[in-house]
């Protein structure tokens, strides 16, 4: 063997399992909760049987909780809106399974389209609406868990938010 191989200077990996880092039980950064909520939405089997509409009101269902972290999937029948809030001390990824939503912020506005994924900030606000003629499905991941979501009145607050 020569000396200088990846293997002599590596070691056997089989020997060096203590280096390697244990996997973790459940997300911890922002990049592994985006993953979580794609891997959800990927699998509709876990989602798509549970979906309601209701015509008073938008309709949601806490699919899944972990350490740290809600999991819900929410429809909107058209003309059906959140109004201008934010989610207190959470952060959240937005994915869109189904139809298309409108979101509002003080810094303009976007259509979401099946499979966009939104990343936010705690304190970010924003209002989100089905202006569309059809249904729409998200689903909304938050860290930690979402203890409040306080309303605003005024279009003027600031928005932080992050592209996945």
């Amino acid at each position: 063997m020569n000396s200088d191989s990846d293997l002599q200077i590596a070691g056997d990996i089989l020997e060096v399992l203590h280096l390697l880092q244990a996997p973790r039980e459940h997300p911890a950064t922002v990049a592994e909760f985006a993953g979580l909520a794609r891997s959800v939405a990927a699998d509709r089997s876990r989602w798509e049987h549970l979906v309601r509409f209701d015509a008073t009101t938008r309709w949601y269902h806490r699919l899944r909780t972990g350490p740290g972290y809600e999991v819900w999937l929410l429809s909107w029948l058209p003309g059906q809106g959140s109004g201008l809030h934010d989610h207190g001390r959470s952060s959240g990824v937005l994915t869109l399974l189904e139809g298309t939503l409108t979101e509002r912020t003080a810094r303009g506005t976007r259509a979401l389209t099946p499979g966009a994924q939104h990343v936010f900030a705690p304190g970010y606000a924003h209002e989100v609406v089905n202006d569309a003629l059809e249904p729409a499905v998200s689903l909304h991941v938050y860290f930690p868990g979402l203890t409040e979501m306080p309303m605003h009145t005024a279009p003027h607050c600031e928005g932080r938010a992050v592209r996945v």
